[in-house]
């Protein structure tokens, strides 16, 4: 199915690479690693230029 909304496919990869599998011990340690997450991610700017090469997203 086309995704058409790629945020989506950023905190999916948030999720799955950073935030999954966690107890968090309070609502600022959820938002300390959500902003970790983030902050992580706009340092690979190969990683976002990725989400939107996904197979569906070339025409392919």
């Amino acid at each position: 199915m086309l995704e058409l909304n790629p945020v989506k496919n950023v905190w999916q990869l948030l999720r799955d690479n950073r935030l999954s599998n966690r107890v968090f011990a309070s609502q600022n340690d959820i938002v300390d690693h959500c902003c970790d997450a983030w902050n992580t991610l706009i340092d690979q700017p190969w990683k976002i230029m990725s989400i939107g090469q996904q197979y569906w997203a070339d025409g392919s």
